[in-house]
């Protein structure tokens, strides 16, 4: 079975950590945000790819949820000495050896998608990682007085702190999906939408033209796990950016954001928490086949089981 995942970042990578495990003979392919990415201090920086190649490869930081187990961070702070970079941006000295490598080779004219697939090559990942577009589209954030700020300041510097008024995607409009992110979306038996931030993870991935097209014409169904539980977002501060958009943070308004396929939405089917079970005949009504299961990714045993009842929900789906 083709499996094709829509992915943001630490969740996203818990979610496809959980479904390689749970499906291990099927093929797996994840599309990526890439709105999260930034040039810092000369080194092109993609979190959420990193961040999903790390947990595949069993090279992340559990306890802080990003970056290499292990890590050193000399190199920061020389940079933090010399005056150069983002003092509250720490990247570790493996971390920089990623960005590095993926620079050199961007600086060489090699396209995103095809350094990102040698980057993972160095390990057995089970799942193969597409950017959503190889052209460069970063998202800001527009606060107060017009400013706009980098997506990466906002959320880690000001933590969301700083209330949303938009966010803008440059360069989306004029953007292409990367190659194999149609075909996989076309081929696909599944797809899934990982439970990652609907409005600039799994948002900025509908934004490239071409995506909810393919979307829309896949015959494989399309089901989605809820970010929200009992009203709160999983991680991060997802909450911040439903409000800026005028979506409240609940299972079921998120679902409604995306809204069912049948109606010109995204969504086949939905899977909330059983905290949010009494959602499910709303969903219901509004054309989304949907399921109550425990969403806590507390571990790969409890990931791999929501990945499970992803599939079993697209299969009743289909």
């Amino acid at each position: 079975m083709k499996i094709t995942v829509l992915s943001g970042g630490v969740g996203g990578a818990r979610f496809l950590r959980g479904l390689r495990d749970a499906a291990p003979s099927d093929s797996i392919t994840a599309v990526v945000n890439t709105g999260d990415d930034m040039w810092l201090t000369g080194l092109r920086i993609a979190p959420d790819l990193d961040s999903i190649m790390y947990t595949l490869a069993g090279e992340n930081d559990e306890q802080r949820g990003w970056g290499r187990v292990g890590e050193t961070e000399r190199v920061s702070g020389e940079l933090r000495a010399y005056g150069v970079g983002w003092p509250w941006f720490t990247l570790g000295d493996l971390d920089i050896g990623t960005h590095i490598t993926r620079s050199h080779l961007l600086r060489e004219g090699v396209p995103l998608s095809a350094v990102t697939a040698r980057l993972t090559s160095r390990w057995p990942l089970g799942v193969s990682l597409i950017p959503a577009t190889d052209d460069e589209v970063e998202t800001h954030v527009e606060v107060e007085g017009g400013e706009q700020l980098h997506f990466q300041e906002w959320w880690t510097r000001h933590r969301a702190a700083l209330p949303a008024l938009a966010f803008v995607q440059r360069n989306v409009e004029r953007s292409r999906p990367a190659p194999g992110v149609l075909e996989a979306v076309a081929d696909a038996d599944v797809i899934l939408v990982a439970p990652s931030n609907p409005v600039v993870s799994v948002g900025t991935i509908l934004g490239i033209p071409g995506i909810r097209a393919a979307l829309a014409a896949a015959s494989a169904p399309v089901v989605g796990v809820s970010p929200i539980i009992d009203g709160s977002a999983v991680r991060g501060m997802a909450d911040a950016c439903l409000s800026a958009i005028g979506v409240e943070t609940s299972a079921l308004a998120v679902a409604r954001h995306y809204g069912a396929r049948s109606s010109g939405g995204l969504l086949d089917a939905w899977l909330v928490d059983e905290t949010d079970a009494a959602a499910l005949p709303e969903l219901t009504a509004a054309g989304i086949a949907a399921n109550a299961v425990p969403l806590w990714m507390r571990d790969p045993a409890t990931s791999a089981q929501l990945a499970r009842d992803a599939l079993e929900l697209a299969a009743t789906a289909r």
